[in-house]
């Protein structure tokens, strides 16, 4: 560190983010499994509109992403003016923490939630507070339990992030209403696509003013690379999100490939029926072997061992056959191995790597 020259407090006790590795020194039959990707990748008609896209790479993108806004309200039923984008949801989060929480506030989540909740309230010099889960469950009382009068933000993902554990509506709506009345509530919806029949939490945001709900193209719609997210709040919570927002912060290419995802029914039906089926069909296998596994809403397992050895042990045991999952011991969870629902070559792959790796345990 610089004698004179430092950062802002909380910077540096920010733990960089480590992303899912994709690489094996020596093998080019790797099959990657640790982000949670689609594993068909985007669908037809946002390929189409990359490769359009090309001709007006000059052009600078419009402010308002107002094409965008207007096909997610038809796409989701939202009113468009209470709709902003961003470089994937990441950046509303980034968002809320730089609008909401600073010096002195406080930011709450569950004790397994995204990382990123924690590394966005310290860049906000804001304090990240975590309140325990019930059996890797968001636990309502646990987070008004631990909610202050410096409670600014209060950040749950549903379904959770590496969990993928979910809690009903009405627990969400109880939450909203017993948290103090300055703190806002946020919805993070990266997969709540998968979860059949929810909506990530929209009705809510359009019941209450203090609900925002954060989404993403990352996941379902395979758009991972181009990095296109969005939030749906009350208008004053939008407002004050647009003027922290740069002007140009997606590009004509995100704009309009996401917009194309939109539009892409039959992608989307493939790849919900496909992550349905395999990933229960992988839960399965991985219980009649003793790995166990909880309900997951999402498009990826948790699979639980005997403890953090064993769990390392197995981990190695798959990179050793060009398997590439995440061990979550930095959510805490360091006897577990979150495993990407991929295609059904790669599913059998793991179940049979896990089944022999189990049966040389004894």
């Amino acid at each position: 560190m610089h004698a004179q020259i430092h950062p802002q407090p909380g910077i540096l006790e920010i733990a960089l983010y480590q992303g899912g590795s994709s690489k094996i020194a020596g093998r080019d039959d790797v099959v990657k499994l640790s982000s949670n990707e689609n594993p068909f990748g985007a669908g037809d008609l946002a390929r189409m509109a990359y490769a359009r896209a090309g001709h007006d790479l000059h052009r600078y993108p419009s402010t308002d992403h107002a094409g965008l806004r207007e096909a997610l309200g038809a796409h989701f039923g939202l009113e468009p003016a209470r709709i902003i984008c961003g470089a994937g949801s990441d950046e509303i989060i980034s968002f809320l923490c730089q609008a909401y929480a600073g010096p002195g506030d406080e930011v709450l989540y569950s004790e397994h939630g995204f990382l990123m909740y924690r590394i966005s309230a310290l860049a906000a010099g804001a304090t990240p507070v975590t309140a325990p889960e019930r059996a890797r469950t968001t636990d309502v009382d646990a987070l008004l339990a631990a909610a202050t009068p410096r409670t600014k933000l209060v950040f749950i993902a549903n379904p959770n992030n590496p969990t993928g554990t979910m809690i009903p509506t009405e627990e969400i709506m109880r939450l909203a209403e017993e948290l103090p009345p300055q703190a806002l509530l946020v919805l993070d919806g990266a997969y709540a696509e998968y979860a059949e029949g929810y909506d990530g939490g929209a009705a809510l945001v359009d019941a209450r003013e203090n609900i925002v709900m954060t989404r993403t193209f990352s996941k379902l719609f395979g758009l991972g690379g181009l990095r296109v997210g969005w939030g749906y709040g009350p208008g004053h919570v939008i407002d004050v999100l647009n003027r922290v927002r740069g002007p140009f912060n997606l590009s004509n290419v995100q704009l309009d490939v996401a917009e194309a995802a939109l539009g892409d029914a039959a992608h989307i039906s493939r790849s919900l029926s496909e992550n349905a089926r395999l990933r229960d069909w992988l839960a399965e296998k991985l219980n009649a072997i003793g790995v166990a596994t909880d309900r997951s809403h999402a498009n990826f397992v948790l699979a639980r061992f005997r403890d953090a050895a064993q769990a390392e042990a197995c981990n190695a045991a798959l990179l050793a056959d060009g398997l590439i999952v995440r061990h979550v011991a930095s959510y805490g969870l360091p006897e577990a191995l979150r495993i990407t629902v991929g295609d059904e070559s790669a599913c059998r792959r793991v179940a049979y790597v896990i089944g022999t790796f189990m049966e040389q345990q004894g």
